[in-house]
């Protein structure tokens, strides 16, 4: 067994047990449970070459939540202001990631960003991207965080 299946396994048997609890009669069924969904993992999403970098992972993750405070104390500037100066509406943004997995990565980790939310994308894979002002650089930000999570991943 390789090292991805085994540390699916140990996910998935993890999960079981933050779920059922840590009952010895139930790890039997557990431990077949984690096996099983292993299986079917392994069939719906092949393990890929990810090229994790650790320095990179570190930058991106103090530039995340330095971003997020940041995005968050703005956001909060902006509700409570009483002449709030918006102009909500939908930015296209077309990602240069190579695979559907990094895109999927990318948009999960920007929706947790405040102020700036990819709501679908059309077919040509262009991401529509809600925001809370159209009049700022939304794509040219969204270009630098794509420029980081691919360091960080390997995809560059």
């Amino acid at each position: 067994m390789n090292q991805v299946a085994v540390g699916r396994t140990a996910l998935f048997f993890a999960l079981w047990l933050m779920i059922a609890g840590y009952h010895v009669a139930d790890l039997p069924i557990g431990l077949a449970t984690a096996v099983l969904a292993t299986w079917a993992s392994l069939r719906l999403l092949p393990p890929s070459r990810l090229h994790l970098r650790w320095w990179s992972l570190a930058s991106f993750v103090a530039h995340f939540l330095a971003q997020s405070v940041s995005a968050g104390v703005q956001v909060a500037w902006l509700a409570l202001s009483p002449s709030m100066k918006l102009r909500p509406g939908f930015v296209v943004y077309r990602p240069r990631l190579h695979s559907a997995g990094a895109r999927s990565a990318f948009c999960a980790l920007s929706s947790l960003l405040p102020g700036t939310l990819p709501a679908g994308s059309d077919d040509d894979g262009a991401l529509l991207v809600h925001c809370l002002d159209v009049d700022q650089p939304v794509a040219a930000s969204f270009a630098a965080e794509e420029a980081r999570f691919s360091r960080m991943i390997g995809d560059d």
